[in-house]
């Protein structure tokens, strides 16, 4: 599939090019998009690269679906739709992001998951938009549960990184659910 351009009051939501390799090492330098992603550490330019093609390869089979996200031509974070199954028939994906350090706090974030969760549903027909982090991280939680997801466990030792095998927490959004924040069973502070 070709890669859709998404704007939104703020922000334009890309493809990553080669252009923005620099921009992407940068931000990928900050700990904390490591510690809580499968981002590489330390991050080298060439990761940077490779990224950038990966991401151009998902969106050629469908696989993925990846955005760099900008804010006056500022790069502000990566969003995408991961292990997109089965679309064509109602499927599901997995929601995925990051934001750099200079960026946060400013409501980036959900502005740009809510333009790619409505992407997912109306473009590509998902049934179900799923997400995960580690056990922890209450920023992307709570980024989470403003967007509607709705808790659904604790996994033990159920994702992968460099670091070896985390707790997850996980949720899921129904393309059915109303979006409303509801409740979640764990402390958000």
């Amino acid at each position: 599939m070709e890669p859709a351009t998404l704007r939104t009051e703020r922000l334009v939501l890309r493809a990553p090019t080669s252009a923005d390799a620099d921009a992407i090492t940068e931000a990928c330098q900050d700990p904390e998009i490591p510690r809580w992603t499968t981002v590489p550490s330390p991050y080298a330019r060439e990761d940077a690269e490779d990224f950038i093609r990966l991401v151009g390869e998902w969106w050629e089979d469908g696989s993925e679906t990846v955005w760099a996200v900008f804010a006056d031509d500022v790069l502000v974070g990566s969003i995408g739709l991961h292990h997109i199954a089965d679309h064509r028939t109602g499927g599901d994906a997995e929601l995925g992001y990051w934001v750099a350090a200079p960026a946060r706090g400013h409501g980036y974030l959900t502005e740009a998951a809510r333009a790619v969760i409505d992407w997912g549903f109306a473009e590509l027909g998902l049934a179900r938009i799923g997400w995960r982090a580690v056990v922890g991280n209450i920023p992307s939680a709570r980024s989470a549960r403003a967007l509607g997801f709705r808790f659904e466990g604790t996994h033990r030792r159920f994702l992968t990184s460099p670091r070896g095998r985390d707790d997850g927490w996980v949720a899921g959004l129904l393309r059915t659910d109303d979006r409303t924040p509801v409740a979640w069973p764990i402390d958000l502070g």
